[in-house]
């Protein structure tokens, strides 16, 4: 079964039939493809058009400085993109997503979403916050901005015994 045969089961509809005007829509897709891409071990292992399928051209990814995943902070176009979820696989085995709440309509949506992830390197889990600033255009991601509840606590979940804390 394929994340958009999942995400069909979950929402009741097609990719075909969905709103493609409505952000909250193609992020619950989204959300169902990403921890699917995360599961199945990010690049290499997992089927990116999966998730591609739910990204502008010009998507644009806004990170917060100091996570394990973050990287240079600002992931650029569906090439980027890639490029951000194969690090964060590397960080994560799972990511469960045990809670969302959505306001917005149209192109725009705040997404809360309680998530329970599970670090590769030391099998910790941290069940945590994000809430996600995102706009959409023509049916695809064009811009999120992640705020992380706890940024120390999901740090010090992916921190093995005797690494150095900055």
């Amino acid at each position: 079964m394929t994340t958009t045969d999942l995400a069909e089961q979950q929402t009741g509809e097609s990719r075909a039939d969905a709103p493609q005007d409505d952000a909250w829509a193609v992020m619950e897709r989204f959300y169902v493809a990403e921890a699917a891409y995360v599961a199945a071990g990010g690049f290499g292992k997992a089927d990116y058009d999966e998730v591609a399928a739910y990204l502008d051209p010009e998507v644009i990814l806004h990170q917060a400085p100091g996570l394990p995943f973050t990287g240079t902070g600002t992931w650029r176009g569906r090439d980027g993109m890639e490029r951000f979820l194969a690090t964060f696989s590397e960080v994560w085995e799972s990511m469960e997503f045990l809670e969302q709440e959505h306001w917005g309509d149209g192109d725009t949506v705040v997404v809360r979403n309680r998530v329970r992830f599970r670090a590769r390197a030391t099998g910790r889990e941290i069940d945590t916050l994000i809430l996600q600033m995102i706009t959409v255009r023509d049916g695809r991601m064009l811009e999120c901005r992640p705020f992380y509840w706890d940024p120390t606590a999901i740090a010090d979940a992916c921190r093995r015994p005797g690494d150095d804390v900055d």
